[in-house]
Order: C-alpha cells, then sequence, then structure tokens
C-alpha cells in the first residue's frame, strides 16, 4: 500500500521533509539560544551596576567613552551648573513624572548632563528647583546616551522649549550653547529634595523588544516544524486512501468520451 513512497514524486517530498525538519528545529535552538543569551546578559548587567555602588567614584575621563564595561560606574566630576532642561514622560516607583536634568559645564570647555533628580507629575519649570550656583562636585553613575524609541525613551518630537525627550548629545546638541560630552550622570543622591534617578543597564542588556522577538521567532520555527510534519502525514494518508481504493477497485471509472454519429449516418 505504501509503495507509492519510492515512487520520484515522493522521493523528492520526502527529502524536502527530511531538510526542511532539521532546519526550523536548528533555527528555533539558535533564535533560543540568542534569548537565552539576552537574559544573562540582563542579568548580569544588573548584578554588576548594583556591586558598583559601593566602588569609589573614579574621574570622568578614565570612564570614557561608555561602553557596557563603563555603564554605570561611580564618577565624579567638577564644574559649573549651566542650563536647565526637563525630561517628561518618566517613571519611577510606577509614578509619572519627570527628570530635571542640568548641564554641568567643566574646565575642560564641555557641558555634561546631569539628571539631578525626579519629581513626580507634568513637567513643571517652576517647580524644578534651581541649579546650585558657583562650582560644585557631583558623583554619581555613569551612563550612556539614550536612544529615542528604545527603553522606553520617548521619540515624539514637538516638545515645549526647555524640554527634551532623550538625554544624548544628538537630541541636546540644537538645545543648548555647550559642546557635549556622550554620556550623563545620575545623581547618587536627589538634589534639593528630589528623588534619585537609579542607574540602568547598558543598552542591548535588557529584555527589550528584541529580547522577546528571539523568543517569538523560537515559537514560529517549532510551529513550522510541526507543520511540516503534520503535512507529511496528511499528504501520506490521503495518498494511502486512494492505493487501497485502487487495489478494492473502488475507484471509479475514468469517463469514455461517446462518439457522435457521423454525418453520413445521419443523413443515410
Amino acid at each position: 500500500m505504501y509503495r507509492f513512497l519510492l515512487t520520484p514524486r515522493w522521493w523528492g517530498i520526502n527529502v524536502f521533509v527530511l531538510l526542511a525538519i532539521p532546519f526550523c528545529v536548528f533555527m528555533g535552538s539558535w533564535q533560543l539560544s540568542r534569548f537565552e543569551d539576552r537574559v544573562q546578559d540582563h542579568q548580569a548587567a544588573t548584578e554588576e551596576v548594583s556591586a558598583e555602588k559601593g566602588e569609589a567614584a573614579r574621574p570622568l575621563a578614565e570612564l570614557l567613552p561608555v561602553d557596557k564595561k563603563t555603564s554605570g560606574d561611580r564618577v565624579t566630576v567638577t564644574g559649573r551648573y549651566g542650563k536647565q532642561l526637563l525630561v517628561p514622560d518618566r517613571q519611577l516607583d510606577d509614578r509619572d513624572g519627570y527628570y530635571v536634568l542640568t548641564l554641568l559645564r567643566t574646565d575642560a570647555g564641555k557641558a555634561l548632563p546631569v539628571v539631578r533628580g525626579w519629581l513626580p507629575g507634568t513637567a513643571d519649570p517652576a517647580k524644578a528647583p534651581a541649579p546650585p550656583a558657583g562650582e560644585v562636585t557631583v558623583t554619581g553613575a555613569l551612563q550612556a546616551s539614550e536612544t529615542p524609541g528604545s527603553n522606553g525613551v520617548s521619540a515624539a518630537g514637538g516638545l515645549p522649549a526647555g524640554q527634551t525627550g532623550a538625554i544624548s548629545a544628538a537630541s541636546l546638541v540644537n538645545l543648548v550653547p555647550y559642546d557635549l560630552y556622550d554620556a550623563w550622570v545620575t545623581l547618587d543622591k536627589g538634589d534639593s529634595g528630589m528623588k534619585a534617578v537609579p542607574a540602568t543597564a547598558p543598552a542591548n542588556t535588557g529584555l527589550d523588544l528584541k529580547a522577546f522577538q528571539n523568543l517569538g521567532y523560537t515559537g514560529e520555527w517549532f510551529v513550522f516544524a510541526g507543520f511540516v510534519v503534520f503535512m507529511w502525514f496528511r499528504l501520506v494518508r490521503r495518498e494511502a486512501e486512494f492505493a487501497r481504493d485502487a487495489e478494492l477497485g473502488l475507484t471509479p471509472p475514468e469517463e469514455t468520451p461517446t462518439a457522435e454519429p457521423s454525418r453520413e449516418g445521419a443523413t443515410a
């Protein structure tokens, strides 16, 4: 009954199935490993950020440029506060609020964005405490520039004057009259009664959209493998039923066309 499996047509089908199933399983396993790697990176980065809170602060020059190793390290910087901006739509302890961002002008002639703290409610310049005057030394966690559209950073434009959606040199370059460091700092202790903003793990080490895309692709590839097996069994079953019907003589006979009478015979 299953001799049809040895026909050239079924040889092609069988070879395709034997190649497709391992390929789908391999791709699914690879996507799963990518997701697991991101989970491990997230855990390691979170633990590193927590461990670095007790380390001694180092000068800014020793930690630049910011990468996965230096992101979250404690840094100390001396300078004078300048222009102040607000960063709206930021949550802390499950509450909506905004960051108070002040540019710290250093002796090197560049400005470093410093998040002095977080306040609840809608961004309001009147409620944001003014920065201390004169020379100050700040200590906090070094952070890499944010990328709009990721990690909850707003990509929306058209914000009111004095506000920015992302803390990055690219976003601030047209808002402040200073040369900027491609980094920012969140203070260990909130300034002027504000809540301190905790440091975050470096980019591409969190459970972001890409991580869950890997998990979704994992499921898709395994579903494809199961679909190939299901369709193969279905085709085999249908072909076996046709073969059984043919052996039992249950296959309907082919209709033979009825010859039309000749014109001569009709005339006669």
